[in-house]
């Protein structure tokens, strides 16, 4: 049957969106049983097929994942879960963080919701000070270290947001079931997470280069899965689609080798810098695309907020912010992208499908700002050790017009640490909004970004990709289905300082 989404985006154009689709669950049903062998885990119901549905429940599955924000930054005032111990009314730090020159640096409520740009930091090197065994006294101390440069900002990392500032999200976490140990998935940046989140292993990346971005790991991802099984899916973003296309146009080798090449191209024509450190699409961009892949399933974020308003949203719908505008990062407004959740999270629950779906909001990583609650250790998802692009292929090292980015690696000093994937990273705010969502619920369950990949698994009985998501505990004890839904009616949720325009969205898609 053909995916709602792809109706949308092909309708009134001369493709016969069936036949593609086709196609492309031929080619991933025999790249699936390729990577057959490297899965974790079978299926948990040997006695049903795989793509059979587990979870008749719950129809749509909707990750809405922002960007860079610990709970405490957060939420660590919400006065539910797990939040600040309190001390004559102020928050406290519990873990005594100081400058290296002994100076104390105590928590504050930040004065402007308009982040500094690139501070805090969130590399692999600075969340390794931050986390400091276990000691989480290392903030302030990770930009002396790493970002020697704006030291005199350090006190930044300690810095969080209250309900005033972030209305529609207290009120949020107040109405449906906060989870208050819902760690991101690494103690590094933004890609490794998101990595997570789709394969259940970064893969040994431990930065946020595309120019790193060229493996595909041996398990696949979940899309591999769900496009083998017919199960419809959607990676909505806001980057204009001929590009999206165009990068992916020489199929996985060729998108594989155009990311190894970056770096060089970069080193001689400065005007691919900007891809070789950093630019992305959209999630499932992390790892080398196909075609067809990104034709059936990447849509814009128009299209999200359509489906949405008519009923017909796909399976799993991965939700994409706008990564230079309204995604949350720095030096971003944090009120415009709870501008933009808030418009997702409404059309969700206030659409004809919103009956049958689980949308879960959270946060990749935690952008480098103070969390109280020791990250645990983690299954290691494989045995795969972490990399940068200097250690992986030395040889350039001997390369003259490479020597620019190298003194980038080499000045910031940010995959400095340890090279094992086998702990989590720091808590990020994460809600379960649905109609079964229980009422007055606070979970302190642990889970990271492979509890997604196992709901997804144990809703249609498939494998586990890695150790890490086979470990995994799907987010499931928040829901209710054995009694009448208690959110069938939607509540009534405070409404954000700056709400989100539709018209922000790229027309031009």
């Amino acid at each position: 049957m053909q995916s709602p989404h792809v109706r949308l985006w092909t309708n009134n154009k001369r493709v016969d969106a069936v036949i593609l689709e086709r196609f492309e669950r031929e080619f991933a049903r025999k790249r699936v049983r390729r990577q057959r062998r490297h899965h974790a885990g079978d299926r948990a119901d040997l006695n049903r097929p795989e793509g059979v549905d587990c979870l008749s429940e719950i129809e749509h599955i909707v990750i809405l994942m922002m960007e860079n924000h610990s709970f405490d930054n957060y939420l660590g005032t919400l006065e539910r879960g797990d939040g600040f111990a309190m001390q004559d009314g102020k928050p406290v730090d519990l873990h005594d963080n100081r400058r290296r020159n002994g100076q104390q640096v105590a928590l504050r409520h930040l004065d402007s919701t308009v982040q500094r740009v690139e501070i805090p930091s969130q590399s692999w090197n600075a969340s390794h000070i931050q986390w400091n065994g276990g000691a989480l006294d290392g903030f302030p101390r990770s930009v002396e270290v790493v970002q020697p440069q704006r030291e005199s900002e350090a006190d930044y990392t300690m810095g969080y947001w209250t309900e005033v500032d972030l209305p529609f999200y207290h009120s949020l976490a107040n109405t449906f079931p906060l989870a208050t140990r819902w760690f991101s998935s690494c103690l590094g940046p933004t890609f490794p997470n998101r990595r997570f989140l789709i394969a259940g292993t970064a893969h040994g990346l431990i930065d946020d280069r595309m120019s790193s971005c060229y493996d595909v790991p041996p398990a696949g991802t979940i899309f591999d899965l769900l496009t083998a099984h017919g199960i419809s899916w959607a990676n909505y973003h806001n980057k204009p689609r001929g590009k999206t296309l165009a990068k992916s146009l020489f199929g996985q080798t060729g998108h594989s080798v155009g990311r190894r090449a970056l770096p060089f191209l970069s080193s001689v024509l400065p005007i691919f810098q900007k891809f070789a450190t950093g630019e992305f699409q959209f999630c499932a961009d992390l790892f080398p695309r196909q075609l067809l892949g990104t034709y059936n399933h990447a849509p814009p974020l128009s299209k999200f907020f359509q489906a949405a308003a008519t009923g017909s949203l796909p399976a799993v719908s991965l939700v994409d912010p706008d990564y230079g505008s309204f995604s949350e990062e720095n030096p971003q407004d944090v009120q415009v992208g709870e501008g933009f959740a808030a418009e997702v999270i409404k059309s969700v629950m206030h659409g004809p499908g919103w009956s049958k779906t689980l949308l879960i909001w959270l946060y990749d990583e935690h952008g480098g700002y103070y969390d109280h609650v020791a990250p645990p250790p983690a299954t290691a998802p494989d045995d795969v050790l972490g990399t940068n692009l200097p250690e992986r292929f030395p040889w350039i090292r001997r390369i003259p017009f490479f020597r620019n980015e190298l003194a980038q690696y080499d000045r910031e000093d940010g995959d400095a640490g340890p090279r094992t994937f086998d702990r989590y990273g720091f808590r990020v705010p994460a809600v379960l909004v649905s109609p079964f969502a229980k009422r007055d619920y606070v979970t302190d369950t642990v889970f990271d970004h492979t509890s997604i990949l196992k709901l997804i698994e144990r809703k249609w009985n498939l494998p586990s990709l890695t150790m890490r998501d086979k470990a995994a505990t799907a987010p499931l004890d928040a829901l209710d289905f054995a009694s009448p839904p208690a959110f069938l009616d939607p509540p009534n949720l405070a409404s954000p300082t700056m709400p989100f325009r539709l018209s922000k969205l790229d027309k031009a898609i």
